[in-house]
């Protein structure tokens, strides 16, 4: 019922979220993301899923560099924007219900999106994201932090996680930590209201 709530308010946002978006500063986040990824010596061109992907921003940028980007997201209508924007394959899948396949991505950017996962489902879904990365994949993900509690604001669930918090739901799955960062960069911690961090599937 939350999730539906969310996805809603999405859908009902839509143009004003992509337009609110369209020029947010994420580049730290790609690079960690990029930087993180064995590249192979051969075709360097990657696999990726932009989960959460919303009207299609960041697809955009990973396939301008070169590389197969698929998009995936709960509402209708941001997959609706992103297809139209990038011709790009689109999945309109919710977070609870992934059919993904196994061991196709090189590298998930998961971009302001897992928060909205419940946390009682957050196992699963993480094991679902582990299982659709290849061996030595790379899960990108960045989240509003918080005292690891579950909110309502308007029509959208959210989930504030601590770093210590987060570290034991994505290490349970199989991931291990490469880095972690705070955003934005260059202020105070308590004016930094993202944690980002990347994890690499072993294997």
């Amino acid at each position: 019922m939350l999730c539906a709530r969310t996805l809603a308010h999405y859908d009902a946002e839509a143009v004003a979220f992509e337009a609110g978006t369209r020029d947010h500063d994420v580049s730290q986040n790609r690079a960690a993301l990029l930087s993180a990824i064995e590249v192979g010596a051969v075709d360097p061109r990657l696999t990726l899923l932009d989960l959460g992907c919303g009207p299609g921003r960041d697809i955009q940028y990973f396939r301008s560099l070169g590389h197969e980007v698929v998009g995936l997201d709960g509402s209708a209508r941001f997959v609706e924007m992103a297809r139209a924007a990038t011709g790009c394959e689109v999945l309109h899948q919710s977070f609870l219900d992934l059919a993904l396949p196994l061991a196709r991505f090189d590298g998930i950017f998961a971009n302001a999106s897992l928060f909205h996962v419940p946390t009682q489902e957050l196992a699963r879904v993480l094991g679902d994201l582990h299982a659709t990365l290849r061996p030595r994949g790379v899960l990108f993900c960045s989240n509003p932090h918080g005292p690891d509690v579950e909110s309502v604001s308007g029509s959208r669930y959210a989930a504030y996680h601590s770093l210590q918090k987060w570290r034991v739901y994505v290490t349970a799955v199989g991931f291990t930590e490469i880095e972690h960062y705070y955003r934005p960069p260059g202020r105070p911690r308590s004016e930094q209201p993202w944690l980002a961090t990347v994890w690499s599937k072993r294997g």
